[in-house]
């Protein structure tokens, strides 16, 4: 059972598959660790395909989270965003390890493959007190301050 806090570093995108047929894509990820919600900005439209964000988010973690889940979406202006693809990161090697280098992972939407998305991930673990009380307070004999 993870608790801390789980650093999300969202690097690029390659080959993303371009839904827009009369310009180039503006893509942004929405991030979803459980019921935490986040959204990185939207890449410039000359990046196309291939966008770069370096952005950084935080999520804060308690209890089981199996995976962090990526949605990639492509801004439009008239119509409603369309959906690019998905990936989901398993987070059990980062809560053991600490930390995982910008790795890219499979975008997928409905089975097939749609691009790759490169992202890092940190891991800080928060300490564990069980009261937060001084430590001559944990038990013990205490004389009356009652005469």
């Amino acid at each position: 059972m993870a608790q801390g806090k789980l650093e999300v570093l969202l690097v690029s995108a390659k080959g993303l598959d371009n839904s827009d047929f009369l310009s180039s894509m503006d893509p942004y990820v929405i991030l979803t660790c459980r019921t935490q919600e986040q959204k990185s900005s939207i890449a410039k439209a000359d990046e196309g395909s291939a966008p770069e964000w370096n952005e950084t988010f935080l999520f804060t973690v308690s209890g089981h989270v199996p995976e962090l889940h990526l949605k990639l979406m492509d801004k439009d202006t008239f119509t409603a965003d369309d959906f690019v693809g998905e990936a989901n990161i398993p987070l059990s090697v980062v809560f053991e390890e600490g930390s995982l280098p910008p790795t890219s992972y499979n975008v997928v939407k409905d089975g097939e493959f749609k691009g790759e998305i490169k992202v890092g991930l940190t891991f800080t673990p928060e300490a564990y007190h069980s009261r937060d009380l001084p430590e001559e307070e944990f038990g013990g004999w205490k004389q009356s301050s009652y005469n």
